[in-house]
């Protein structure tokens, strides 16, 4: 099998990207990363020798470029992972994640479709997506499969969009596809902008830790390697037009989180207990900011057979790559 994984050297794309290399290979994996400022070749320095991983340098958005790379590969799945992912930038860029998000998913679409149409055994379209596309929960409730979409970002809409995008491909030409929407992601190789690295990065050099509005935005933590895996599930085992939600079952307000990270990192640093939770800012809010988010991960569980393997205090402490990449 010939598997086209797009984004494979972001966050989470890379931890994909090794998790089929080293688990099956009979599969031949092609990388296609577009090498942004969140993509790094770093990411994948152990497996870039093995025999069946190739990296393709290369725009989603560019579609004769696209092209030509499905007819010269001739791909039999897509893992579609490549995507601008962070609310902030798109409040102050949202074209450019509209084109990212929307357009390079449909130029994948229309290649994988002029590539197999009329011919779509043993063929897969796997779409990554997230729990943002559904807006924001009360105090109550849980995401499930057939929440109403409702997205209040520009990020959050523009992968609403690609989702809407693949369903209507799937519906229109018959094409097999999967979907997933996954929670909040943490894990080794975050990118630095990202909460979680940013809070820590912030604490090591005792700088403020900017905390939204009140600091009670609630969000599900997934571990990233436990997403892999999720992925890994969905993509051999998931039913063709199914979606399927990916969550932690990990609920955390922003505050306390941040508070989790100081007790940890003052432990790491050897500072006195509380030092770093005086750090803490609080500041304006940002546009659109969703309250909360929850992921119901029942379906996966029962149908697939998948659970996550951490909660949140697991992760951060059992894997010390987590911390310790901050201290290379």
């Amino acid at each position: 099998m010939k598997i086209l994984i797009t984004g494979g050297a972001g966050f989470i794309g890379s931890h994909v990207v090794r998790a089929f290399v080293n688990k099956y290979p009979d599969y031949t994996i092609y990388n296609l990363d577009k090498l942004t400022y969140a993509g790094n070749l770093e990411n994948l320095k152990d497996i870039e020798q093995k025999e069946n991983y190739n990296f393709t340098q290369a725009d989603t958005c560019d579609e004769l470029g696209i092209n030509k790379i499905f007819n010269q590969y001739q791909f039999d799945a897509v893992i579609h992972l490549a995507a601008e992912s962070h609310v902030d930038r798109s409040i102050t860029d949202p074209l450019a994640f509209a084109k990212t998000n929307i357009l390079g998913t449909m130029v994948l679409l229309n290649a994988f479709k002029n590539l197999w149409q009329n011919n779509w055994q043993d063929k897969r379209f796997y779409h990554v997506s997230t729990d943002e596309v559904y807006g924001s929960l009360g105090a109550s409730g849980l995401f499930t499969e057939t929440t109403s979409y409702d997205p209040n970002s520009p990020y959050s809409a523009s992968k609403a969009s690609s989702d809407h995008f693949v369903r209507a491909y799937g519906e229109t030409y018959q094409m097999p596809y999967v979907i997933s929407n996954c929670s909040n992601n943490y894990g080794p190789n975050h990118f630095p902008e990202k909460l979680i690295p940013l809070f820590i990065n912030n604490i090591i050099e005792e700088k403020p830790l900017p905390v939204y509005g009140d600091g009670n935005y609630t969000r599900d933590w997934l571990y990233v390697l436990d997403h892999a895996d999720a992925i890994d599930t969905v993509f051999h085992k998931g039913k063709n037009t199914e979606t399927y939600n990916i969550g932690g079952f990990n609920e955390w307000k922003n505050i306390d989180l941040v508070q989790l990270l100081c007790r940890l990192m003052d432990k790491k640093l050897e500072r006195e207990s509380g030092a770093s939770a005086k750090l803490i800012t609080y500041v304006k809010d940002r546009p659109g900011h969703d309250l909360r988010y929850a992921i119901d991960a029942t379906k996966i569980h029962k149908e697939l057979g998948w659970t996550p393997s951490l909660v949140f205090e697991e992760g951060l402490s059992i894997d010390p790559i987590i911390l310790e990449q901050f201290f290379i």
